[in-house]
């Protein structure tokens, strides 16, 4: 059966399914968009008439009661959780957030926190508490600082972008042949990470998270680093494994990093990375898309769907993004 066009006299009903007790809803409230009915999955009526679900770290049994939603859409460019939830179901279609907007906004942050580690804005901070005229230390050009990027996806191409234009060599790091990028390195294959990373002084990642990405962040992966390199972690939480971090900036491996996302979100209080001095911690909030171009997405990306053809912001299930 055909779907009723989606209009603002017959809005799409999406239910909002997460855990944690976070409301997507509620979250949502400020963003209007006629053309869609949020609703909570206790204010469902009918759960079998559900055929679109807004979605972020769904509960296991999330999609149990809604057996013929046709499509998932997460609320932001992640959507690991959703793979990872049992009750998915194999006939969805899964769509992330694709905002050009969002991605020139990690761009912007990438670049800032490379400058604040190759220009290490850090001792000019300590340098002002001390009311102290710090012009003891000297920086290489930008042209002598390789900065290596893993992942060259909308973002990670936003990025490279945004370094090539301030004079840093760029080198990528991504699973499969790529369009060219002027001023850009890519580097593909099984190794290219770890190629990336033995000529990188400052590195950043802006992988996904799939089984091939987790805990590549890792003791290994470190030590092919040039001596005192920087990391700037802004992909996801569990692509680093901490003990290995924390050992390699200890021991000077690493000269400083800064750290975006955690395994444990928020991070707790007592957890030793808030107090490391060569270590930046930033809560998860490298870019953002906006409510309302989340809303729009769902829209336009169920319409396509129902028309038959593939939605922008969909995702391949074999690869995970």
């Amino acid at each position: 059966m055909k779907d009723t066009p989606i209009t603002e006299a017959t809005p799409l009903t999406v239910v909002t399914l997460s855990r944690d007790g976070y409301d997507i809803k509620r979250a949502m409230s400020k963003a209007k968009e006629p053309r869609l009915n949020l609703v909570r999955p206790d204010e469902v009526e009918d759960p079998s008439a559900v055929t679109c679900a807004l979605v972020w770290a769904p509960e296991d049994d999330a999609f149990e009661r809604f057996p013929n939603v046709k499509m998932v859409s997460s609320i932001a460019a992640g959507v690991d959780s959703i793979f990872a939830c049992p009750s998915l179901p194999e006939s969805a279609t899964v769509t992330r957030i694709r905002d050009d907007e969002q991605a020139r906004q990690m761009a912007g942050f990438a670049a800032w926190h490379v400058i604040w580690h190759h220009r290490k804005m850090g001792e000019f901070l300590k340098a002002q508490e001390e009311k102290r005229w710090a012009h003891s230390h000297s920086t290489d050009m930008p042209s002598q600082v390789p900065v290596g990027i893993l992942g060259f996806g909308l973002m990670g191409r936003q990025t490279a972008r945004a370094l090539v234009a301030m004079g840093y060599p760029v080198i990528v790091a991504c699973r499969s042949e790529k369009d060219p990028e002027p001023g850009v390195e890519i580097i593909v294959g099984e190794d290219a990470v770890e190629q990336v990373a033995a000529r990188s002084r400052i590195l950043v990642n802006l992988l996904p998270l799939t089984e091939d990405t987790r805990d590549v962040l890792n003791a290994e992966l470190f030590a092919k680093l040039p001596k005192g390199a920087a990391l700037v972690q802004i992909g996801r939480g569990e692509h680093m494994v901490e003990e290995d971090f924390l050992a390699a900036i200890k021991s000077g491996q690493i000269g400083s990093a800064t750290l975006d996302v955690f395994r444990q979100e928020p991070l707790p209080a007592d957890h030793v990375f808030w107090t490391l001095p060569n270590v930046l911690v930033t809560p998860h909030k490298a870019s953002d898309t906006t409510r309302r171009e989340v809303l729009r997405q769902v829209v336009e990306n169920y319409i396509a769907l129902s028309e038959g053809k593939v939605p922008p912001g969909a995702v391949d299930r074999s690869v995970g993004y």
